[in-house]
């Protein structure tokens, strides 16, 4: 899985914004302990996430996390059977919202790195790596995982959570669509 990391961050398209970003996450692949298990605290651990873009191209997937009551993209821990990061994000797609959602850009699309509060386990950082999906249909099953969920168009974000883990992304699929990149 380290080499997969490796070559992800490579590979990523990085803006001179999310440098530090970048290098914490490549120090992060070299940690002593296993960079993906989820018991990883110091700092913490990789984690996968994809933003899901409508049929119509003009909106995201988001869905409300329980633990910090927050409208997020889907996504969460890398599992040990996870082939890859992409195959975690696309797992934690299903499992949250029953969608099997297709994939729209190979690579990776962003990078975050966030706090995850101390509950059963102690305070600790995720290394988000985020990929882009894309949904054929706007119907969404839903799973016991998840509150809910919403269709939050590009300029609604704001709106829904100002935070610029969330608003950073969206500007890029907004833009990624606006280029007829698909």
């Amino acid at each position: 899985m380290r080499e997969g990391l490796r070559a992800l961050l490579a590979g990523y398209n990085l803006p001179p914004l999310e440098r530090d970003v970048h290098a914490s996450m490549a120090a992060l692949v070299d940690h002593p302990s296993d960079p993906t298990s989820r018991t990883t605290f110091d700092p913490g651990h990789f984690t996968a996430s994809a933003f899901v873009l409508s049929p119509d191209r003009d909106a995201v997937l988001l869905v409300h996390h329980r633990k910090l009551n927050r409208w997020l993209q889907p996504g969460g821990h890398i599992d040990p059977g996870d082939e890859n990061a992409l195959a975690a994000a696309r797992r934690e797609v299903l499992e949250e919202t029953g969608l099997r959602a297709d994939v729209l850009f190979e690579d990776v699309f962003d990078i975050d790195i966030h706090a995850y509060p101390a509950g059963r386990e102690p305070g600790h950082l995720h290394f988000d790596l985020r990929f882009l999906l894309g949904a054929d249909t706007s119907d969404v099953p839903g799973s016991s995982e998840i509150d809910g969920w919403r269709w939050v168009r590009f300029d609604e974000i704001a709106a829904v959570d100002a935070d610029p883990s969330l608003t950073r992304p969206f500007a890029k699929v907004g833009r990624w669509v606006g280029s007829g990149a698909e």
